[in-house]
């Protein structure tokens, strides 16, 4: 068996969803692990990672727009430090997550039909975000 490290940044151009399915599986492809699993996480506290449908924007949106009525932007934080979007960011992190593991065979992540995996921007401001891959396999 074997352990591997990937890594790769994405832009963000402010809040909202952005689907990194095909840069995880474009470095599993690379690493040669045809059968283990691969951990993905995000290295920031104002930014996630969701598994959710990956065909339909409308589902995108709908997902998007529930976090801005669940975490206001305008609620009296005490945290903000950088802002408005300072604390709710970290709150909606907090109800998401930073990593998500997919099993690999045959070279290819095992995800439903619809599935895709995202990073999911909680700032408004453009952000470069990091994301570590862990595989491990044969």
């Amino acid at each position: 068996m074997q352990v591997r490290h990937e890594k790769f940044e994405v832009r963000t151009s402010g809040k909202g969803t952005y689907e990194i399915t095909d840069e995880v599986q474009a470095k599993i492809d690379k690493s040669g692990v045809r059968n283990g699993v691969v951990t993905v996480f995000v290295q920031h506290t104002s930014c996630s990672l969701t598994m959710m449908e990956n065909a339909a924007h409308a589902a995108r949106r709908d997902v998007e727009r529930f976090f801005e009525e669940l975490v206001p932007e305008d609620a009296d934080y005490e945290h903000d430090d950088e802002g408005p979007d300072d604390m709710p960011s970290h709150i909606r992190m907090v109800l998401t997550r930073t990593s998500e593991s997919v099993p690999i065979v045959d070279g290819k992540m095992q995800l439903g039909t619809w599935q895709g995996i995202f990073l999911f921007e909680h700032r408004r401001a453009p952000h470069q975000r990091r994301v570590q891959l862990t595989l491990m396999g044969e």
